[in-house]
């Protein structure tokens, strides 16, 4: 894992402090690397970067140059198949002096030139500049596991791997993005290309972008082909092969490794492949644990460690780490996401980094192979709608009337969220039960809705629709970002190999009924995990990574909440500054939960109140450009 940036020109003269610029970026990305730092200059072009040594020791040093062409690469990530590359490299003539997995990548583009990145697999954020064709190319991996922002202004493009790199200069535009802070407002994250920031992109998901004189020219190289491929009843043993062979490679680095272990399905089923598959190991485990029994699934973490014969360490979380912790999360990457677990995921990380650099997690279970509760109701929906109106108000009016709960995902929550979306077309529907701030309660708010995305217009099924749009989305820009700023804040990858590329060509053929048949879900990976683990952890109540913040919100975090909506920072985001208090008030006094809502606008107070710290009065500003 790296932070990477740079600036090159596309139209001379281009910045003459470029260098001075890049060093700056990379002092905003030392956390991300703290093991070694470069700087490489070309014509037109100064790369910097940042590394944590994970592969390769010495030879892992970034920015690379090649001599013979004037080529600059940088990587944010790893290359899993960098063994396959360096042999199919040398058959060609062009042999791999370093023993780095990113080694390979000068070599590859300058066989197969923009369609290269089409043969890597990993998780990677990489940008190449060919002074030959005075281009730049910014390429991110297969469903975003790493994130690589950009932005052009005078005559040159600015790229990092964080918005906090980019506004490191005093001279960059920090203006809000009314479109995207609409849209972070419902879904808690902003979907590439859109960022915060008015002006600044990030690369989408499977997306290489070319930028050079005459424009920006985008192409979406990969997405999932759920509902692309035919369907085919599962080989439990192909499975088997696949999923070791995806732990074997995002286990082979120059060091120990660890687990993120819930105790779930997804990430125990992990930690019994990688015993599996590195005998003579023992990885760390590292748990979280809440005082409040819902939320606490430490036992069933501690039942899968002990029954793998593995250490696990617990890790406390309690109401004063949010307040503690959210300002240098948000200071460190530069832009707001609304997932409680970011705070838990970076405490986790914090502990982990004593012992490991890196460490595997379960994200994209779920998207891939089926596991939300938001599926099942999908597919029920239809049903709940053909009931008689009568029948259906009288429902409505029994779950408006169920009282809030301070647990965890209770069944009320979900069937009031259904039945309020029941009527609505699939794809609105779906957004509305997964969304942080619903339409009505942003209008209570002051704020106009961001549109519903148009539906695509192809033959997919529902289930594999909503599966994509998930992994496109909320996945893509929202878990994993919660993954790799939380984690890299304290040095620490995080690697997930339910997005290796060969798991998800297997979970595009899963039929419907082997993902959801019924309310169950991720039926295929239930049965799969029972060759592993016992039923009692197999078939659980799914509960998911989240905080106990509609009880803190009316406790211990309530006067910390009044005072940052109160001071009106949320304005700025059109957002009514007395009406969130009126929303902090309801939810105290037990007349809604609005826990997913207030702290979404909590974490938008944090990086306003950033923003204004970042921003140079004009006067400097005209100070620094002379």
């Amino acid at each position: 894992m790296c932070g990477v940036c740079g600036i090159v020109a596309l139209r001379p003269p281009g910045p003459f402090d470029a260098e001075v610029r890049v060093r700056r970026m990379m002092r905003a990305l030392a956390h991300r690397g703290p093991d070694d730092a470069g700087i490489e200059t070309a014509r037109g072009a100064v790369f910097g970067a940042t590394r944590l040594a994970i592969r390769g020791g010495r030879d892992g040093h970034q920015p690379l140059a090649d001599p013979a062409t004037g080529l600059l690469v940088v990587c944010n990530g790893e290359i899993d198949n960098h063994r396959e590359l360096r042999a199919w490299l040398a058959a060609r003539g062009r042999p791999v002096a370093h023993e780095t997995d990113v080694a390979v990548l000068p070599g590859l583009y300058l066989e197969l030139g923009e369609s290269f990145v089409e043969r890597l697999e990993g998780a990677f954020a990489i940008a190449i500049w060919d002074p030959r064709a005075e281009a730049l190319l910014l390429a991110r991996d297969r469903v975003g596991e790493r994130p690589l922002f950009y932005l052009e202004r005078e005559g040159a493009v600015h790229f990092a791997t964080v918005i906090a790199a980019l506004a490191a200069d005093p001279r960059t535009p920090l203006e809000p993005d009314p479109e995207a802070l609409r849209g972070y407002l419902r879904g808690g994250h902003f979907v590439a290309p859109l960022s915060p920031l008015a002006g600044m992109r990030k690369v989408c998901p499977g997306e290489a972008v070319v930028l050079d004189a005459s424009g920006a020219r985008r192409r979406r190289w990969w997405r999932w082909p759920i509902g692309r491929v035919a369907k085919r009843a599962p080989e439990t043993a192909e499975f088997d092969a696949i999923l070791k062979r995806a732990v074997l490679r995002e286990t082979e680095i120059d060091g120990d490794f660890g687990l993120f272990l819930s105790g779930g399905v997804d990430s125990s089923l992990l930690a019994a492949v990688a015993r599996e598959v590195r005998p003579h190991e023992r990885p760390p485990c590292y748990t979280l644990r809440f005082r409040e029994a819902s939320y606490d699934e430490g036992v069933y973490a501690g039942e899968v460690a002990r029954r793998l014969g593995l250490d696990l360490h617990e890790v406390r979380v309690a109401p004063e780490d949010f307040p503690a912790t959210l300002p240098g999360l948000v200071a460190h990457i530069g832009e707001p996401l609304a997932d409680p677990a970011w705070i838990p995921t970076a405490l986790l990380a914090r502990r982990a980094a004593r012992d490991v650099k890196v460490a595997l997690v379960g994200e994209g279970g779920d998207e891939v192979f089926g596991g939300y509760p938001t599926y099942p109701g999908a597919l029920l929906a239809d049903g709940f709608r053909s009931l008689p109106l009568f029948v259906r108000t009288a429902v409505m009016a029994l779950l408006r009337a169920w009282p809030p709960s301070d647990r965890k995902v209770t069944l009320g929550f979900l069937l009031r969220r259904f039945a309020e979306g029941a009527g609505m077309e699939p794809l609105a529907r779906h957004l509305f039960w997964v969304s942080n701030i619903p339409p009505p309660t942003l209008r209570r708010l002051g704020c106009s809705p961001a549109a519903d995305p148009r539906p695509e217009r192809d033959d997919l099924e529902l289930l594999d629709r909503l599966q994509r749009l998930d992994l496109e989305t909320s996945l893509a820009e929202g878990l994993l970002t919660k993954a790799d700023r939380g984690s890299m804040l304290f040095s620490v990858e995080l690697r997930a190999p339910y997005l290796d590329a060969r798991v998800l060509e297997f979970a595009a053929t899963l039929p419907a009924e082997e993902r959801v048949r019924g309310t169950v879900t991720k039926r295929f990976l239930k049965r799969f995990a029972s060759r592993y683990l016992p039923r009692r952890i197999v078939f659980r109540r799914k509960r998911g990574l989240s905080v106990p913040l509609s009880a803190w919100l009316r406790g211990p975090l309530e006067p910390w909440a009044r005072e940052r909506l109160r001071a009106g920072r949320v304005e700025a985001a059109g957002v009514r500054a007395d009406a969130a208090v009126d929303l902090l008030d309801e939810h105290r006094r037990r007349r809604g939960d609005h826990a997913r809502a207030l702290w979404t606008l909590l974490v938008l107070d944090e990086w306003l109140a950033w923003l204004g710290r970042r921003r140079v009065p004009e006067g400097a500003a005209r100070r620094a450009r002379s």
